[in-house]
């Protein structure tokens, strides 16, 4: 299994690179291969953390995971983990488990006793449930897409 290089940045932080590359990541998972029109620019970046976890293999550097994080307060009362994925090339490997550890480990680290919450996509409340979220609701539609509330406490 690989590992990622991992930056945690606010969105002033990013260069234009990096800023690309995850734009093009969210796209490509969440609009084109889930076949969500949806607004991905939100105008919520700006009040959010980004996770970035990028190649460690010596090639040209290439985004593999990704995730978003909001502090408590700013979207909800909790800590909000949201637009987790890994590109489809890198799936398989364990990058998604690695992602979300370390999203849990910088969040915990910055806002430390804060409840975290988690929209997730129905199909992953197990994956999810891994790392100590529980369902807080029933299943609702996003975007076209069963989704249910988690929290971890």
């Amino acid at each position: 299994m690989s590992t990622l290089n991992w930056q945690w940045l606010a969105l002033h932080e990013l260069d234009s690179a990096a800023l690309y590359a995850v734009l093009e990541a969210r796209q490509q998972v969440f609009v084109l291969e889930q076949q969500c029109l949806y607004a991905d620019i939100d105008g919520e970046d700006q009040r959010a953390y980004h996770l970035l976890g990028w190649n460690n293999d010596g090639g040209p550097r290439q985004l593999l995971a990704y995730l978003r994080c909001f502090a408590p307060g700013v979207t909800y009362p909790e800590t909000v983990l949201g637009r987790v994925l890994t590109v489809q090339s890198a799936r398989g490997k364990g990058l998604g488990r690695q992602l979300m550890a370390e999203g849990i480990r910088r969040a915990e680290q910055h806002f430390p006793g804060s409840v975290m919450r988690i929209s997730a996509q129905w199909h992953l409340e197990r994956f999810y449930g891994e790392f100590g979220f529980a369902k807080a609701s029933d299943s609702y539609l996003e975007d076209g897409i069963p989704h249910i509330k988690m929290l971890r406490k």
